[in-house]
């Protein structure tokens, strides 16, 4: 097999979509359902992210929906982008994950052809045109709305950023929840949010924050402790990605659980 040879004007540069759309693939093709079908697709729900003293927390409960079902216990909502950053996404399973493999493409990619890594800000733009391009999906109701974050060497602090189905981007300077159980996380976060939090009052907030969504919202899963199933929890800092283990998120939730019964 041959490498793809291009003129100059025809060249796709640092773009991995780009190149794909230059050889005869399409990373985003039209996909006609109707919106009963789309309903029946599995589903990822509740995701969100917060700052702390030196980086950002992501979490995000591992149930996946189709309609009424529980399609999977155990999905990935949280996933490492590379050593300084991760995504988390909310909206139709399938797309979303093709979006994800695509993005950490382009990101190992860019790094290739460029001999440096893109910014984190330059990171945050690429996954912005990945989530308008998948817009004519998204009409058809195969929708994706990521979080994006990660520790920025330039300014020495944690930043975050959530996205709208048109590919709008928009940083938040404390935190951010999207998904069905957005709304319910978002206020546990707004409430015990603070400047400054260390590192292990931003993943106690976090898990409060899920189970708080999947106290109310029936998209959002819980601490399964029967399965032993825990949402993912990662912090993000200046050493790179770490994923809170599981036996530390059953001892708090344990406190979280015995707190609950006390009330």
């Amino acid at each position: 097999m041959t490498m793809p040879r291009f003129s100059t004007g025809d060249d796709p540069g640092a773009s991995f979509a780009e190149l794909l759309r230059k050889v005869g693939i399409d990373p985003f093709p039209a996909t006609l359902v109707s919106a009963s079908d789309a309903q029946s697709f599995p589903h990822a729900t509740t995701c969100l992210a917060l700052t702390f003293d030196g980086g950002v927390i992501m979490a995000g409960d591992r149930r996946a929906t189709a309609g009424m079902s529980i399609s999977h216990r155990t999905m990935d909502k949280v996933v490492q982008a590379d050593d300084l950053s991760g995504v988390a996404i909310a909206g139709t399973a399938g797309p979303a994950m093709e979006m994800i493999k695509l993005f950490q493409l382009q990101l190992e990619y860019y790094e290739k052809v460029e001999g440096q890594a893109l910014s984190l800000e330059g990171k945050a733009n690429q996954l912005s045109m990945m989530v308008r391009s998948n817009l004519p999906a998204a009409m058809q109701g195969l929708m994706v709305v990521p979080i994006f974050a990660g520790y920025d060497p330039l300014v020495g602090r944690g930043r975050l950023w959530d996205y709208d189905p048109t590919g709008g981007r928009y940083e938040e300077r404390d935190f951010v929840a999207t998904g069905s159980g957005s709304r319910l996380a978002g206020t546990v976060l707004r409430v015990g949010w603070r400047q400054n939090l260390s590192c292990e009052a931003a993943i106690d907030l976090a898990a409060r924050a899920l189970w708080e969504a999947s106290d109310a919202d029936a998209a959002t899963g819980g601490p399964d402790v029967l399965r032993g199933i825990y949402p993912i929890v990662a912090s993000i800092d200046s050493t790179g990605w770490s994923r809170v283990d599981d036996t530390r998120l059953a001892a708090m939730y344990e406190t979280i659980m015995g707190e609950v019964r006390t009330r």
